[in-house]
């Protein structure tokens, strides 16, 4: 597989919703940078912040959208004009509903499981042949809890597995990058229980 070039946190603007669990693209995108020692900019040409990091001695662009979730495509399809990257060379991070929190996956392709972030995107592009970063937040239990549960804050508990499965896939990022999925897919999948 080809080696990625630019990863893209998904999540919403403003302090009202940086918590939220919803925002676990984002939070992955600012650890990511902050290990990195790089600060996002405004880059309004691309309706949203971006970065530049190395990773295994790869140059990385990242990227967080200032649209909201459901108009994420706007940016992430901007984005990838404009460096004239591939989709099949940009990884999403995402919150993921049927992952539980402290549980990060791996994917390529697929479809969108009612991740809006990911539906527009996919809209845009018109398939889904990018990689995915699945961050777990948990599922509410029934479908009409949802919408209160993604846009709102995990439990202290919750939120320290959803940092220890952003730390995880943090570690195995150097492999994906270099486009050895299988490997970092391996390292990131198998449980340190």
């Amino acid at each position: 597989m080809a080696a990625l070039r630019i990863i893209i946190g998904l999540g919403n603007p403003g302090p009202e919703h940086a918590r939220t669990r919803h925002n676990a693209g984002f939070r992955f995108v600012d650890a990511l940078a902050e290990r990195a020692g790089e600060r996002f900019r405004v880059d309004a040409k691309l309706f949203g912040e971006t970065a530049k990091v190395v990773i295994g001695g790869q140059p990385v662009w990242v990227l967080k959208p200032a649209t909201f979730m459901n108009l994420s495509g706007k940016s992430v399809t901007a984005a990838l004009r404009f460096w004239k990257i591939e989709p099949e060379q940009a990884l999403l991070a995402h919150d993921e509903l049927d992952l539980p929190p402290g549980t990060a996956r791996l994917k390529f392709d697929g479809g969108h499981g009612g991740q809006n972030g990911l539906r527009d995107t996919m809209r845009l592009l018109g398939h889904g042949r990018f990689h995915r970063l699945r961050i777990g937040i948990g599922h509410p239990g029934h479908k009409d809890k949802v919408t209160p549960w993604v846009l709102g804050r995990a439990s202290a508990g919750d939120e320290i597995l959803i940092d220890r499965a952003i730390d995880d896939a943090l570690d195995a990022l150097p492999l994906a990058v270099a486009g050895d999925f299988n490997e970092a897919m391996k390292r990131l999948h198998t449980s340190r229980d």
